[in-house]
Formats: structure tokens, sequence, C-alpha cells
């Protein structure tokens, strides 16, 4: 290749990673930008100007004082442990109840498994919003209204849930259940021993996603719950938009506490989360 065409070459290439880093970081501009912004709202002080033109970033003077004042104006942890109630408790039973259901479909042979598998995927396609006066009728008769119980228990499993654990559970080759089952194990042994250590990643997509729905619900919490001594940490900081609409950073400084839970669950489960894509290999 002669010099010239040589430093085309690599002039496309260049151009060509530049433009796919410009995308990469106009993308990630877009997704945590806005959080920064609200961090950095969070942390200014009543003497810094949050409309200024240009706009700024970093606070002149950080302060945690907007935190405390939340706080002290609304119960916002006890509104954040309403919500930690709700949510791990969605987590564990969607965790337990989507492994189980999964598994079944995966591996037992029983009739009516194709029309449960069509029932779920059917589930899925339903608004929310369709079924939600049921879901208040059906809890007003079980006297679960105004409890937390009732909010955790429409959404204990999701159908979502269960097709993920279901297709993990059918990645899983035959030949090592078989070779348990020849040792003797049982079903349950082979789901405990074998099967569920298989899938931690998919457990991990489940748990955090069962966590984020239950931490941002809104609308069935609002419906269900009436007694402000049972408000999560959603309609709380409604709450708070209400009476402080006119100051951004106590507003700003709720939405950051609402979100901190969601990154420091995602932390803890990322390394799981990701292995997830390639669930159902075996290790030699």
């Amino acid at each position: 290749m002669t010099p010239p065409a040589h430093r085309r070459a690599v002039l496309r290439v260049a151009v060509r990673y530049a433009l796919r880093y410009a995308l990469l970081l106009a993308v990630l501009a877009l997704t945590i930008g806005p959080f920064l912004w609200q961090l950095s709202t969070s942390l200014k002080g009543p003497g810094e100007d949050i409309y200024s033109y240009p706009p700024k970033l970093l606070p002149s003077d950080p302060t945690l004082h907007n935190y405390a004042e939340v706080a002290d104006t609304i119960p916002v942890w006890d509104f954040a442990l309403n919500s930690l109630k709700v949510a791990a408790a969605n987590v564990l039973t969607n965790c337990a109840g989507a492994a189980l259901a999964g598994y079944a479909l995966a591996r037992m042979r029983f009739r009516g498994r194709k029309v449960a598998v069509v029932a779920f995927v059917m589930a899925m396609l339903v608004p929310l919003e369709s079924i939600m006066i049921a879901q208040f009728l059906l809890m007003r008769d079980l006297q679960l209204n105004n409890t937390l119980t009732g909010v955790v228990l429409p959404g204990c499993i999701g159908a979502m849930n269960v097709l993920l654990m279901r297709n993990a559970f059918a990645h899983l080759p035959y030949e090592v259940e078989e070779a348990a089952f020849v040792d003797g194990a049982n079903a349950w042994q082979r789901f405990l021993r074998i099967a569920l250590p298989s899938v931690k990643g998919t457990l991990a997509v489940v748990a955090v996603f069962a966590f984020m729905g239950a931490w941002d619900d809104f609308l069935w919490p609002l419906i269900v719950l009436s007694d402000q001594s049972n408000f999560t940490l959603t309609i709380g900081l409604n709450f708070l938009h209400g009476t402080f609409a006119d100051n951004q950073r106590l507003v700003a400084a709720g939405s950051v506490i609402a979100v901190l839970p969601l990154i420091v669950m995602f932390a803890c489960l990322q390394r799981y989360f990701f292995r997830g894509v390639g669930e159902g290999a075996v290790k030699g």
C-alpha cells in the first residue's frame, strides 16, 4: 500500500472512532446529565443562583443543608424505610416465585405447560391501568387497603421475571441434571444445588428489575395507601414538591435521596447483572 493510501486508511479509521466516541459521549450526557444537574442543585446554597447562564455544574460553596432541611420538613427517612420494606419484599418474592415458576416451565413436563407459558406472555401485554380497579377491589375485600402488604401483593411475581428465569433454566444442559438424577437427587435438590447456582446472573437481573419497579412505583401506592405513616418515598416526595415548588434545591435533594438506593443496588449486583448475558454455560 502506498503511503498516501495508507494515510487515508488511517484517517478513515480515526474519523470512525472519533464519531463513535462522540456518539457515546452524547448518549452518556443525555443519560446521566439530568442526575448530575439535580445533584449539583441539591448541593448549592441559598445564596447561589441556580438559574444562572451559562449554567454552573459545580457549586461554588457546596453544602448539605438542603438534605437536612428535607429531613426536618417531611419524615423522609420513614418514607424511605417504607419504600425499602416494599422493595425488599418485592425482590424476595420475585426472585423466589419467578425462579420456582421458571424452573417448572423449563424443566418439568406436565399437562398445560405451553398454555401456562402463553398465559405469562399474555399477562405482559395487559396494561396495568386496565386492571388497577380490580386490584383495588381485591385488596379492599382482603382488608389490605392502606397496608404495605397491599402495595407488595399485586407485584410480588412479575410475568417478565418468570419468563426470564424460564429462558435461563432452558439453556442449561440436561446432561448435568440427568447425572444428578442418576445419583438419586430429587427435583428440589436438582433445583437448589444445580440449576439455581447456574443462573445467578439472571437472578440478579430479576432482583434489580423488581427493586427498581417497587422503589419507583407511584400510582399504585398512591391509590392503595391513605395513611401518611405508610406512605412510600415517591408519594412523600410528591408532597415535598407541592409544598416547595419554588425551592428547587429541596426538590433536587429529595430526588437524589430517592435515586441513591438504586445506584447502591446496581453497584452491588452489577457483576452478576452483566453475567446474565452468558447464563447457562457450564464451567469445566
